[in-house]
């Protein structure tokens, strides 16, 4: 039976993305865990997150797991989700300032403030609830979720990477800004899978039986 540690550092609704995957794939063993080496003998590793970077990196940190992500993210299918997409950055602009776990070279920034969509009116930070999900790369984690589905977002900040080849989806808001990552072995998205409904179990589904190739 292959194995799917979520990382388990004090943020986050674990809950409801253990479910998911346990749903997305039953033959699969989910174990929600901060123990490293169990984190490191997993097959595949989710990182979800919810709240702020400062109190998500200073977790990290004192942890240890900030090591073991950035030494996970060298060999295994890894997932991060939410905040923890935007702590494999490089540094955000949240906090006045905050160093990441730099294993995506890039940036996390915030939403500029007024936004206005094409019409004049007014959006609302955080970019909350449903948006289209536009495919920018052919990946193994989009395998059955048709082009422009819709995802569920909750975030004020979104991330820039120094290599554009690197986003995989991106989301209008009102700009395209990217959604998802792909780099390797790493898959990262903004937006939460676990409350995306029947598109979001596929993506799960497709991470637990991804190898990590592209």
């Amino acid at each position: 039976m292959s194995s799917v540690a979520v990382i388990d550092y004090g943020m986050g609704n674990l809950h409801s993305i253990v479910k998911a995957l346990q749903h997305a794939a039953p033959e699969t063993e989910v174990v929600c865990v901060s123990d490293a080496d169990t984190i490191l003998r997993a097959d595949r590793v989710v990182f979800p997150g919810v709240g702020a970077i400062r109190d998500c990196m200073q977790a990290l940190n004192q942890s240890g797991l900030a090591a073991v992500i950035q030494q996970l993210a060298e060999s295994k299918p890894l997932l991060g989700i939410c905040l923890g997409m935007q702590a494999l950055l490089t540094d955000s602009e949240e906090n006045n300032g905050t160093e990441c776990l730099n294993v995506v070279a890039g940036h996390v920034v915030r939403f500029s403030e007024p936004l206005t969509d094409s019409g004049g009116h007014s959006l609302k930070i955080p970019h909350m609830g449903w948006n289209q999900v536009h495919q920018r790369q052919a990946h193994p984690l989009w395998e059955n979720i048709p082009q422009d589905s819709r995802f569920y977002f909750v975030h004020s900040y979104y991330v820039q990477p120094d290599d554009a080849a690197v986003t995989a989806a991106t989301t209008q808001y009102p700009d395209a800004f990217s959604c998802a990552l792909a780099q390797d072995n790493i898959f990262a998205v903004q937006f939460h899978p676990e409350k995306s409904q029947a598109v979001g179990l596929q993506l799960l589904k497709n991470f637990l039986h991804w190898d990590g190739q592209v």
